[in-house]
């Protein structure tokens, strides 16, 4: 692995969210000025086709990237910003196995990815009613 791939590595098991491609080429750049967007592009499907990454598709177009050993957990994405919140729940463990079962299955895996909007204190909506 070249150095400006570790360096991409390094960066992606440092983050705490999901950066898109570019948003480790920005990250990169700022300790390498040489490191190319194709070699981020190369470097993430690399990493992805060894499965040491997970492609997470949130919505705006972009795939953001998890990595693959950081365990079982779902996601709650905002899709006022685009936050993402990582949880493990579990209630929802419980219930998706006993789905399953009834089912006449063994729950193996499963993902979960919620989409909402920050509620405010008075409990509505911020966009409840409009269209």
């Amino acid at each position: 692995m070249t150095g400006q791939r570790r360096l991409i590595a390094r960066i992606l098991s440092e983050a705490e969210d999901h950066p898109d491609v570019e948003e480790l080429h920005r990250r990169a750049l700022q300790r390498d000025r040489r490191v190319s967007i194709a070699t981020v592009y190369r470097t993430v499907r690399l990493l992805e086709e060894r499965g040491i990454l997970e492609r997470r598709d949130f919505g705006g177009g972009r795939a953001r990237y998890d990595l693959a050993d950081r365990g079982h957990h779902h996601h709650l994405i905002d899709v006022e910003t685009g936050h993402v919140i990582e949880f493990a729940d579990e209630v929802h463990e419980a219930l998706a196995a006993a789905i399953a079962k009834r089912l006449g299955y063994e729950l193996v895996g499963h993902k979960l990815e919620l989409f909402g909007r920050k509620i405010n204190p008075e409990g509505a909506s911020p966009k409840a009613g409009r269209r």
